[in-house]
């Protein structure tokens, strides 16, 4: 998937810079320039100051002084990471275990520190580089492995809905109806309002979307290749531009709650804007 977004990115780019790395016995803490291959963001639940960061080498947490501790015991690949949207301490993932294979649908709830598997998925065990869990509904969970799946007890049981939209990038699922979901994807922003058994094109344009993402408060925000973040206040009907926190540097990652705003791009550089997205400044230069 990173590699797709990778030859995406090229055809509007001159050159993409080099990503960091951190070895598997690296030190806990180290400056968040180093961090490689970060999976997905999450903002603290006691500390808007504070995010988590999924990564190739386990779960980090970071604040805006670029430093970066490493939290949780295992130095597993994240490769899909959301919060509990109701649950402060309680995260989802899934990936790849640092001694190879797949990680299935685990979840941690002290923090994201230790994580077990909580069910194998369809076909499993799965390797979900997506998972969406509904605001609405938390119960309800979509995730990606080979095709498009649902959970509607938690993420203990799992069934197959049927494939996911082509050139799938990123998933979110709607904070206001849990059958909703918004997809981004390489020729445009999808939403489906009958559980991703069928898609239609959000009429904005297009273009590469690189991330969708819904809010604390339930508004949907996704970044458009060659315009910019923009954010829906009503499920996908009607949308506004928020901004650019760096222009050729497209957002893959995304978190907000109220007025702060975090952002990862593909380059891996971290943003945070404190006003809605009218300014931005870049953490860990």
């Amino acid at each position: 998937m990173r590699q797709r977004l990778r030859d995406l990115f090229a055809m509007v780019l001159v050159a993409v810079p080099a990503l960091g790395w951190v070895p598997l016995n690296a030190q806990d803490s180290v400056p968040l320039s180093a961090l490689s291959h970060v999976h997905g963001v999450a903002i603290d639940p006691d500390d808007a100051d504070r995010f988590y960061l999924a990564t190739h080498h386990g779960l980090y947490s970071a604040s805006r002084d670029g430093i970066a501790q490493r939290i949780s015991a295992n130095v597993d690949d994240f490769m899909g990471f959301t919060p509990h949207p109701r649950e402060p301490g309680t995260y989802f993932a899934s990936g790849h275990p640092a001694n190879g294979g797949n990680l299935g649908f685990i979840t941690s709830r002290d923090g994201g520190r230790t994580w077990r598997m909580l069910s194998p998925g369809a076909d499993g065990p799965v390797d979900f580089h997506q998972i969406a869990v509904s605001r609405a509904d938390p119960r309800v969970i979509y995730g990606v492995y080979r095709t498009l799946q649902v959970s509607r007890d938690g993420g203990a049981t799992w069934r197959t809905i049927g494939p996911p939209p082509a050139g799938l990038i990123d998933l979110a699922a709607s904070g206001r109806d849990p059958a909703t979901l918004f997809a981004a994807t390489e020729r445009g922003l999808l939403v489906s309002r009958d559980n991703g058994r069928s898609w239609a094109i959000v009429s904005i344009d297009r273009r590469p979307v690189s991330m969708v993402e819904t809010s604390d408060e339930g508004d949907v925000f996704a970044y458009v290749i060659g315009y910019g973040l923009i954010r829906s206040a009503s499920d996908g009907a009607t949308w506004g531009f928020v901004g650019l926190p760096e222009r050729d540097h497209h957002i893959v990652h995304f978190a907000a709650r109220g007025a702060r705003y975090y952002a990862v791009t593909h380059s891996n550089r971290i943003f945070t804007s404190a006003d809605s997205g009218q300014s931005w400044r870049r953490i860990g230069r």
